[in-house]
């Protein structure tokens, strides 16, 4: 049975005498029938009074959770007392009661536990000794209503004795519902005598079952949010590492051994003193951000959203620090007790594992068990690894570190008594120990395992030793990103980037990822690449450029870890440039000669390349789920391919007729048909065309502008699913006219489609065939005829004039609305190196559904041509750069020009523009 509810204050928040009094005049005075208006308001009065306290607690004390939540259960008992004796009284009294009539509320779930968040759900379980009787019913019935009439969302239960048993033994979340059961009020023997039966009939015998149930629960719950404690928006009740997680190890613990209290966890051997104190701090701080939430929101809202990070966070007193923003900070005090929460799932886990074992029975078997063995002084039974003394670490700290590979290297667990000790004396680890020779020797060796780095590197980073022994890495623990491109905290980026590159290293990722898997055995320094992996966003959080600070940190921190001169050199060169790879491949045109000549001055060497494209691939890959897909492996492909043929053949370039010459036979070579088609419509294609372009869509063009031609058509708009970019190609064949790239990006717009990319072309004869790649906002391609259809129509809408393009794309709803709680101030770069023919124009804002179209119309009124567009999303910023010239062909130079350029395309960013169009 769990204990009453005391709480500071208590009247303030509801005089329960005095409500009570104030119902029993208004009985007097309006009669039992015509009571119930007034009654009502006379509990909403007392309702709204208490939840104004209860907030009023809350931004006074904005991190007493457990005070605020233990306040809201007591506002709910009282209120649930008061309207039972009300209609016990006066809706339908009852003078001699059978033995039957009888009636007891429990409070069960988390209110039973006597927290509760503003907008949490009452649970309630009205108990009777056998089958309701009708009086029972009208009771349940009347206090339900009253209920609702206070706007409570109530789960109710009602059953007899027999079925609470019956049920509890049948149904796992009845069973933990009731486990938590709570004397509210009514018949408190009745009460007393279902807690027994709960025990005795329930619980008895089923002690294993549960646990291996409970924990089968908590792995499908974690699997559903994410499963990981480290997901940038985070459900505080759900989520893993959250409250949930807690109150699982005190469901087991009170089922196990009848725990009335979090406190008792430790006499009973489950935590230790000190964990028990993480364990309410954690709890404290995870229903403070929860009751924020409920507060903020005016609802049951648990999700720790972007645009509510900022709020929660000002809420809690968080500040700016240099390098850090206040939501940076506060999410980062979220994560460090989520680890912590972690971390104490672990040890009770396996403590409780060990009291189970210890319960095993001697039988015939017994004697035949594994026996102990030792491991450079370490005990190792059962598959785990042990620490021989309370002071094995504090003898020689450097064990803190050779545990670890050890696990890694036998393949074992590490005893959770040993994980205690680690955490304990993790402290130990100073100076001296950072550059003890061994110690480095060791670290290195588990980072380039060739075993499982990253489940290993994780608990050496839970148990605190991580971010002592690599201090720069310890800053930036729990260190979050404030965007919606990186899904998780630094840290776990990181560990999650190492162990892909383990698997690519293995073999097991050959299908992902076949260009890593073929060039990751070809690099000279293996250590040099997982370093660059460890240090690449080491700088992250403080404040300027974090490639730049963290070449530096590499400079440092490589001959400590004991890599030698030009290893050193590497790393603090993969470190500086590991953005390059991936900005040139997303965000240049790859046919344009210029950007491979200019890729390959920076990367030089063929070694270079390669650890720089595996680094950019399990960088992006590690970013979060969906952030890898098969268009950016083509474009990485491409540049590798492009600028490897370089590196090897020097700066002997194709001439340009010879690649036109391949492509053209490459065309050809496709299809028996083709060969035709180059020679009958391949002339009207200028070479700039062929290099641009692959032979696949190059042979899909011609065929189709062969078809226009021969129909005579104006217009024609072919749409197909092209797998090899996963994404939907749609090809525009129009007379050439300025406006036509604004009109067609519009078009794909308001079918619901991003460009992702586009290369705009027009022939001899002075047709347009434009090239667009088109997935949806979730990053997926359109497959089905009707989707493909609906891209045509819109497209044909939008060049026939037919729409009025802006008004609609403004008034269209954003696929991502949480994009709002993003500041991305807009930025406009020319560059007029990056390409012999054109000028470059990247334009950095805020992604919108009407960006593209917005920015493509600001180019047309500027009288300029667009000959290629590429598109890069991270989250909700938008790089898009285009490749133009002026009408003439020529690039843009004035610097006059440059900056009404730069005026209009910042004015097409920003939402202004479009806002007073719309209106």
């Amino acid at each position: 049975m769990n204990s009453v509810i005391r709480i500071p204050s208590p009247r303030t928040v509801i005089d329960r005498r005095e409500l009570v009094l104030q119902l029993d005049k208004l009985a007097e005075e309006h009669g039992r029938t015509k009571a119930r208006q007034p009654v009502v308001e006379a509990l909403r009065a007392a309702q709204d009074a208490g939840r104004a306290e209860i907030a009023r607690r809350l931004v006074e004390k904005p991190s007493a959770g457990h005070e605020v939540a233990e306040a809201q259960a007591f506002l709910t008992d009282q209120l649930i007392r008061v309207i039972h004796d009300y209609v016990v009284q006066y809706v339908y009294p009852a003078s001699n009661r059978s033995k039957g009539e009888r009636l007891t509320i429990m409070a069960v779930g988390g209110y039973g536990r006597g927290e509760m968040a503003p907008h949490s759900d009452v649970d309630i379980a009205f108990l009777t000794p056998i089958k309701n009787t009708p009086w029972c019913e009208q009771v349940i019935e009347a206090m339900l209503y009253f209920l609702w009439d206070l706007g409570l969302k109530v789960g109710h239960s009602s059953r007899s004795l027999d079925d609470m048993v019956r049920m509890s033994k049948s149904d796992l979340t009845i069973r933990t519902a009731m486990l938590e059961g709570r004397y509210v009020w009514g018949d408190q023997a009745l009460f007393e005598e279902a807690s027994q039966r709960f025990w005795k009939d329930v619980v008895s015998g089923t002690e294993r079952q549960f646990v291996v149930e409970k924990l089968a629960e908590r792995e499908e719950r974690h699997k559903r949010m994410g499963d990981s404690r480290y997901v940038v928006e985070p459900n505080v009740k759900e989520g893993k590492g959250s409250l949930r997680d807690l109150h699982t190890l005190y469901w087991i613990g009170k089922y196990i051994h009848k725990v009335r209290d979090p406190s008792e966890l430790v006499s009973v051997g489950l935590l230790t003193r000190k964990e028990y104190l993480s364990f309410r701090r954690a709890e404290n701080f995870f229903w403070a951000v929860r009751c924020h939430l409920h507060t903020i929101t005016r609802r049951a809202e648990d999700r720790l959203t972007f645009d509510l990070q900022r709020e929660v966070a000002a809420r809690m007193n968080f500040s700016d620090r240099p390098g850090k923003s206040a939501v940076e900070r506060f999410m980062q005090m979220f994560f460090l007790q989520a680890k912590v929460v972690g971390n104490l799932t672990g040890v009770f886990l396996a403590q409780l594992d060990e009291q189970f074992a210890k319960k095993q029975p001697r039988g015939l078997l017994a004697g035949f068990r594994a026996k102990p063995r030792t491991v450079k002084g370490y005990k190792v039974f059962g598959g785990r690894i042990k620490a021989p003394s309370d002071d094995w670490f504090a003898n020689d700290p450097v064990r803190l570190i050779e545990i670890f590979v050890l696990a890694d290297k036998e393949g074992l667990e590490i005893h959770p008594d040993t994980m205690r000790l680690i955490s304990r004396d993790a402290a130990l680890i100073k100076e001296d120990v950072r550059h003890d020779k061994r110690a480095n020797e060791l670290f290195i060796s588990l980072l380039t395992s060739r075993n499982n780095p990253e489940v290993v590197l994780r608990w050496f980073n839970e148990a605190g030793v991580f971010g002592r022994f690599v201090t720069e890495f310890g800053r930036v623990n729990a260190q979050m990103q404030f965007d919606m491109y990186h899904h998780y905290t630094v840290d776990e980026h990181t560990i999650r980037a190492i162990g892909l590159l383990s698997r690519i290293e293995k073999g097991e990722l050959k299908d992902d990822h076949p260009l890593a898997h073929d060039i990751v055995h070809k690099v000279r320094s293996r250590r040099a690449l997982y370093m660059s992996v460890l240090l690449h966003d080491i700088a992250k959080g403080r404040g300027g450029d974090h490639s730049v600070l963290g070449a530096e940190i590499a400079r440092k921190l490589c001959p400590r870890f004991g890599l030698d001169e030009e290893e050193t050199e590497l790393v603090s060169w993969l470190v500086r440039q590991h953005l390059l790879l991936a900005a040139t491949a997303f965000k240049r045109d790859l046919s344009d000669g210029k950007t491979i000549r200019d890729f390959v001055e920076v990367v030089q060497s063929l070694d270079r390349l390669r650890q720089l494209t595996i680094l950019t691939i399990v960088d992006i890959r590690a970013v979060g789920p969906g952030t890898w897909n098969s268009w950016k492996r083509q474009l990485i492909g491409e540049l590798y391919a492009a600028t490897e043929e370089r590196l090897r053949l020097g700066h002997a370039e194709f001439g340009r007729e010879k690649r036109v010459a391949a492509k053209k036979a490459a065309v050809a070579a496709l299809a028996p048909q083709n060969e035709a088609l180059v020679e009958k419509i391949g002339a009207k294609f200028i070479d700039a065309y062929w290099i641009a372009e692959s032979e696949d869509v190059i042979a899909k063009n011609l065929a189709q502008l062969e078809a226009a031609e021969a129909l005579e058509h104006a217009l024609s708009i072919h749409t197909e699913y092209y797998p090899a970019h996963g994404a939907t190609l749609v090809t525009v064949i129009a007379s050439d006219h300025p406006g036509l790239f604004y009109r067609i990006a519009g078009g794909i717009h308001l079918a619901g489609g991003n460009i992702i990319d586009a290369r705009i072309h027009t022939t001899r004869t002075g047709r347009a065939v434009d090239n667009f790649l088109v997935q949806d906002p979730l990053g997926r391609p359109f497959m089905e005829e009707a989707q493909l259809e609906r891209l045509r129509t819109s497209i044909g809408n939008a060049l026939a004039n037919r729409i009025k393009i802006l008004p609609q794309l403004v008034a269209k709803p954003d696929a991502r609305p949480r994009a709002d709680a993003f500041e991305v101030r807009p930025r406009v770069i020319f560059d007029n190196k990056a390409s012999n023919r054109f000028t470059v124009v990247e334009v950095n804002a805020r992604d919108r559904p009407a960006l593209l179209n917005r920015l493509a119309y600001a180019l047309f009124e500027s009288r300029l041509m667009v000959h290629s567009a590429h598109i890069a999303t991270y989250g909700e910023r938008a790089a898009d750069t285009f490749y133009v010239t002026d009408l003439l062909g020529e690039k843009l130079t004035s610097t006059s020009r440059l900056k009404a350029l730069e005026r209009r395309l910042l004015e097409a960013a920003t939402e202004q523009l479009a806002e007073e169009a719309a209106a």
